[in-house]
């Protein structure tokens, strides 16, 4: 795991090249601390740099950028490619290699790359990645990025210079970056709370997006003049998938254990201490389990706990550990350590971003770096098996609405406003006391409001997932002189390139594909490297091995949910190794009670960050509607969180930018 930063210098100009990407490479030194490197090509004007982070081959064997023994192309790589010992095997015996240099995967790709060619190296490679490969006599550039974007990639140009690097702060510390904010990028921040590939919150800088690689000569970067070439396509996948379904649950579950086991224990390869982040649900103790059973001794296992028991996921965690046999590691989280981690935010993520869980991911990160240097995850499993409630509860909504003609919707809508938000909660409280024995509704009224909205907005059921993954249905009336122009355009490109396979009738499958290409990559996995990466821990990933997602998707919908529960699949493997009774309870995950901080401790930093005078002054967004939801918010009758910290993610991450 490893960071990189580089650029091609088109201008006439001189600069002092290496004085310039040793600065920024040192803005990543995070994402490598063990070693640095920097490669330049004066003819062509190519510069590369590399920070690393020791995992496979810890020698200088491993050092980056790598040039090829001919001479002819180099490297400078970031993540782990899991099956390089099998791809060494087979170059090994098609005669095309001699001695090697090390062991290092680094090495194993460079030499892929040079004999089968850059597509089908790729198609080859089992792991997590993002790279730049340049042949110096044919002046040709890749880039590349693994199949689901655990790895970032970011790049574009900034005057007469094409840059790229894994972080946007690397191409923010070149001399020429002068590039503006994205009014764009910043609607589309404002309705998902992260900016969705291809964009990033700088205009001409891109993210590549995921299982697309670029493969030109530069002259043609130059120009702008090149093509995104995909190598592999969750859409193709989905297709090929239906199929070949899996039909007899017996045969799917030894499948997919297997499958799981395979990934788990090829993740597991590392020269340096590794360990697994464990919260006690089904995600992470599948992983956990699975490590457990591949190893010879506890692995150590990292989770936190809060002083507020209604986020505190602790016991749960501790119970799977002491089952298991795992060496755990608890640690308690004050309210004011939480709190700390905030002003650094807008640094660890480069761009706005406003996932309230990427708190606890930094501090468990944080906690689990002083331990090991590689840490498993159980992220990719809601996507692949199903895991998120809206999956059952959109399509369930969806049929008690969708007879009634949508202007009907709409009168029903009215109606529902017009009983104000301290009504329904007096109803809400009146269910609750008669109704004991059932589990009380809380905020009712914040809830019925937000209801309306949807049923006013629904016109069918890509519309009502829409409303469900947006925190800002209209972001443009919330941004100062906006053009909507291809606004639109942008937010439905995953409705339109949706698998055929997947018939208008199965919404949760369309649902998962939809998060799969977006929410996956741009917020759980951007969340979870940018954490783990600031405090130099490398992550990996399991569930987002590609056979386990092609398998899941030969899956017919029923073996991933079942009577409203989530994951079927998963819990009938996970049940080998873990009681039941330890598993099942409410979804949680990492949580953190930002709305109630908002209303404590954080009241006077946010109120400053949303002053009325400092929106108007900085030029891009309104200040009346921020200010009124703002003391919706306060007076505890709505919960805006969700809204607020999107806001106030994007001015503390502009604050930062002074």
């Amino acid at each position: 795991m490893c960071g990189f930063a580089g650029y091609i210098n088109f201008q006439t100009s001189v600069q002092n090249h290496p004085e310039v990407i040793t600065k920024m490479t040192n803005k990543i030194v995070h994402r490598g601390p063990d070693d640095s490197g920097i490669w330049i090509d004066p003819a062509s004007r190519v510069v590369l740099g590399h920070r690393r982070l020791s995992i496979l081959d810890l020698s200088s064997s491993g050092h980056q950028p790598m040039i090829s023994p001919d001479k002819e192309s180099v490297i400078i790589f970031n993540g782990e490619i899991y099956n390089h010992l099998e791809i060494r095997k087979r170059l090994e015996e098609q005669g095309c290699i001699g001695k090697w240099a090390g062991h290092s995967d680094t090495e194993t790709l460079l030499a892929a790359i040079n004999i089968w060619g850059i597509e089908n190296a790729l198609k080859e490679l089992v792991g997590m990645f993002s790279f730049v490969f340049y042949e110096i006599k044919k002046n040709n550039i890749i880039l590349a990025r693994d199949r689901f974007g655990e790895k970032p990639l970011y790049y574009g140009w900034i005057g007469g210079v094409f840059v790229f690097s894994s972080e946007l702060k690397a191409i923010q510390e070149h001399p020429e970056f002068n590039n503006t904010i994205s009014k764009t990028a910043l609607a589309q921040y404002l309705r998902f709370s992260y900016v969705p590939a291809p964009h990033s919150i700088f205009n001409d800088i891109y993210k590549l997006e995921p299982g697309k690689f670029i493969d030109t000569q530069i002259n043609n970067l130059e120009a702008k003049n090149f093509d995104l070439k995909e190598y592999w396509s969750l859409s193709k996948v989905i297709e090929q998938g239906s199929l070949n379904l899996i039909s007899d649950e017996d045969e799917a579950i030894k499948c997919m254990e297997s499958t799981l086991s395979n990934a788990v224990k090829s993740q597991m390869l590392s020269d340096v201490p590794l360990g697994a982040f464990l919260s006690g649900g089904v995600d992470s103790s599948s992983v956990v389990a699975l490590m457990q059973k591949e190893s010879m001794s506890p692995v150590q296992t990292f989770t936190i706990g809060f002083d507020e028991s209604d986020y505190d996921e602790s016991v749960y965690a501790k119970d799977v550990a002491e089952h298991l046999g795992t060496e755990h590691n608890e640690f308690f989280v004050t309210s004011k350590e939480a709190l700390e981690v905030i002003p650094s935010l807008p640094r660890v993520y480069d761009e706005p971003f406003a996932d309230p869980s990427q708190i606890p991911t930094f501090l468990v990160s944080k906690i689990a770096k002083q331990k090991v240097t590689v840490a498993l995850s159980g992220d990719g499993g809601d996507e692949i098996f199903g895991g998120y409630n809206r999956y059952f509860w959109g399509p369930n909504i969806w049929s008690k609405i969708s007879w009634l003609p949508f202007q009907l919707r709409k009168i029903f809508a009215e109606l529902i406003l017009q009983i104000p938000v301290g009504g329904w909660s007096v109803i809400g409280k009146a269910n609750n006391f008669f109704r004991p024995g059932v589990a009380g509704i809380s905020s009712l009224g914040d809830k019925a409001h937000k209801l309306s909205d949807r049923l006013k907005r629904v016109h069918n059921i890509d519309d009502l997932y829409l409303s469900l993954v947006s925190e800002w249905r209209d972001p443009e009336d919330l941004i100062q002189n906006f053009a909507k122009d291809d606004l639109q355009q942008i937010t439905h490109k995953f409705f339109e390139n949706s698998p055929k396979s997947i018939s208008s009738q199965d919404s949760s499958s369309r649902m998962m594909y939809w998060d799969s290409v977006s929410y996956l990559p741009d917020d759980i996995l951007c969340k979870v490297d940018r954490a783990a990466m600031a405090t130099s821990l490398e992550t990996r990933v399991p569930f987002l091995d590609h056979r386990v997602a092609e398998l899941a998707w030969r899956l017919p919908l029923h073996m991933k949910i079942q009577n409203n529960q989530t994951k079927w699949i998963l819990r009938r493997i996970l049940y080998k190794y873990v009681p039941q009774n330890l598993i099942e309870r409410p979804k949680a995950g990492f949580g953190v009670p930002v709305g109630d901080w908002l209303r404590g401790p954080l009241k006077e930093w946010a109120e400053d960050l949303l002053s009325k005078d400092r929106l108007a002054s900085e030029g891009y967004l309104k200040p009346d509607l921020i200010h009124r939801i703002w003391q919706e918010h306060l007076s505890g009758n709505y919960d805006w969180t969700p809204r607020l910290w999107s806001i106030l993610m994007f001015q503390s991450w502009l604050e930062n930018q002074k």
